[in-house]
């Protein structure tokens, strides 16, 4: 792998990049705010430096030996492998056995296998550009995301399964599929899903998606988690209530603070002032991997960011919904906020991907992006 000189340093997109630090910031006091004996802060702290470590290590590669064939056959075997070893050796969590237990720290692999994903995907459908309005590709894409998919939910995640749905549904999306395609997916998306309740789902499961419909349906069961969170995200008002001040998360009303709920944990102690001031960060990250996805060298390279945005944004948009009570609670991090090794190396490594992609944007928009940077 061919290092980047520092004539191409500036290929790392520093907007990007600065507009992920607030956001990591803003996790790093949500967890310090509940002082004492709370180990989360440094914890998190540590993961951060090895992942921007690993943003940067990755950025300064060539990176493009992940459009051969036989490298994303070769991790994509071994991601499954390591999938159907979780039940084997995998450590069981709240009836889930979706990490690794390596003594100091965990680690899950669903997380990295959703960035695969998206590597196959954007290798499949970039080969197949021309003819993608053959509906078959619909259904050999599906198989690469059925084997994870089927893996990951059988451990049972619920809220990782669905997220490399959204990678495959999305990335279909934007790859040219034509309208009529796009209803017979549909179709077949919800016939799979009335199986699936009838069939599939356990009970536990079931509540969780009753509880989507009707949240406050039962507050002291399944609905409790949704309904403490409504309230913190609630209660923060305008300017919020501080930091550390948030009554809902220091009292413990609001479980997994830290991970599933930070995004309410957040939202009582800065407000709505403070939420918006989120969302637009958060805006700008993806915008920055929109633009850099859109002068990528090749139809790889530009459906490789298209699937990092995509899967960024279902993350985001079903942890900020299932605070709100919008959604069922389903495990699902928020990124650069929650707490967490696994995801928060995952998604700057799929930055670093990006960045790397970038040394060798399209020469028509070089000077553009130069322009854009410079402010010209």
């Amino acid at each position: 792998m061919e290092f980047i000189t520092k004539a191409t340093r500036t290929h790392i997109d520093w907007i990007l990049f600065l507009a992920t630090l607030p956001l990591l910031g803003a996790g790093l006091l949500t967890m310090d705010s509940f002082a004492g004996e709370n180990p989360f802060f440094v914890r998190q702290l540590i993961w951060i430096g090895v992942s921007l470590a690993a943003f940067f290590a990755v950025s300064f590669l060539d990176m493009r030996f992940l459009k051969r064939t036989g490298v994303l056959v070769w991790l994509f075997v071994g991601a499954c492998a390591v999938l159907l070893a979780l039940f084997v050796l995998g450590h069981t969590a709240k009836g889930a056995t979706s990490w690794f237990d390596l003594g100091g720290f965990s680690f899950q692999p669903s997380d990295p296998v959703k960035l695969l994903v998206i590597l196959i995907l954007a290798k499949y459908f970039s080969r197949r550009h021309v003819e993608i309005a053959h509906f078959r590709h619909i259904i050999l894409s599906g198989v690469y995301a059925l084997i994870p998919f089927l893996l990951v939910f059988l451990q049972p995640d619920f809220g990782s399964a669905m997220i490399i749905f959204f990678i495959w549904f999305g990335m279909i999306m934007v790859s040219g599929i034509s309208r009529k395609h796009l209803l017979m997916v549909f179709t077949a998306g919800a016939l799979i899903f009335a199986g699936l309740w009838a069939f599939v789902f356990a009970d536990y499961q079931k509540a969780r998606i009753a509880t989507f419909i009707n949240p406050l349906a039962d507050i002291r069961g399944t609905g409790w988690n949704a309904y403490q969170s409504t309230i913190a995200v609630g209660s923060g008002e305008l300017l919020g209530k501080g930091v550390g001040y948030g009554t809902q998360s220091r009292l413990k009303f609001l479980p997994e603070y830290q991970t599933d709920f930070v995004f309410a944990a957040f939202a009582e102690e800065w407000g709505f002032v403070g939420v918006v001031l989120l969302f637009t960060l958060f805006g700008i990250v993806m915008w920055r991997i929109l633009a850099n996805a859109l002068v990528g060298a090749g139809n790889f390279e530009t459906l490789f960011g298209l699937g990092l945005a995509i899967f960024l944004m279902a993350h985001f948009t079903i942890n900020v919904g299932m605070n709100m009570g919008l959604m069922p609670v389903t495990g699902i991090t928020a990124p650069f906020l929650s707490y967490g090794g696994s995801h928060l190396l995952t998604e700057f490594i799929g930055l670093g991907i990006l960045m790397s992609f970038r040394r060798y944007a399209r020469a028509a928009h070089r000077d553009d992006m130069k322009n854009e940077f410079l402010g010209v």
